[in-house]
């Protein structure tokens, strides 16, 4: 059986991610299973560099298939913020709570109508040596003027989709996997890895 690692910590991520791979015969692994692998730090200046610097950098201590997948959420009103800084808006180890609590502070007295936002997902795979390609997904949305629901991780609660009249945090987890930003990406990375493993 193939295995794919995927270059991260996040356990809300890797649960999506193995979900949206589910239907693949493929052992999805973690860094979790390679403790001793080198750190990367997320100095790109896009979702893309950043993605690709992990795949990059554990495909070549591992010599195996790696996919690395930098997302975020832009705000329109806060010119793209947090962007690549999502994950430590509030300051480095910042909960999401902490991040969620920042956002809503920084979107104080700004109407409905122009809290409009995204989030990007890209996704990138690397074998061994080799640089297989780099795809990307996004979904539009709104930020809420307050979180609702349990579902998901991240800015979830707040990121509102009008279509559904829905949170990604109240959202069936079935609907968010066909729907979201990261569902998106990774319909274009099953396509890789069915050609790749052909």
């Amino acid at each position: 059986m193939t295995e794919l690692i995927v270059a991260t910590t996040n356990p809300g991520k890797l649960r999506e991610i193995r979900e949206l791979l589910q239907d693949f015969d493929i052992k999805v692994t973690s860094l979790a299973d390679y403790p001793d692998a080198p750190k990367v730090e997320e100095d790109g200046k896009n979702f893309a560099q950043n993605a690709l610097k992990k795949a990059a950098t554990i495909a070549f201590y591992t010599k195996k298939l790696t996919l690395g997948e930098d997302s975020g959420l832009e705000v329109k009103a806060l010119r793209n913020k947090p962007g690549i800084y999502s994950a430590r808006f509030a300051g480095n180890g910042a909960t999401d709570k902490k991040n969620n609590a920042k956002l809503l502070r920084e979107l104080r007295g700004v109407p409905s109508k122009k809290r409009r936002a995204r989030y990007r997902c890209f996704a990138a795979l690397v074998d061994g040596q080799r640089v297989i390609d780099v795809v990307s997904g996004s979904c539009a949305g709104v930020i809420a003027l307050k979180g609702k629901g349990k579902n998901g991780f991240g800015y979830d609660p707040l990121f509102f989709i009008p279509r559904y009249n829905k949170t990604f945090g109240e959202l069936d987890p079935a609907v968010k996997a066909k729907i979201s930003h990261r569902a998106k990406a990774f319909a274009k990375v099953k396509k890789i890895l069915r050609k790749h493993a052909g």
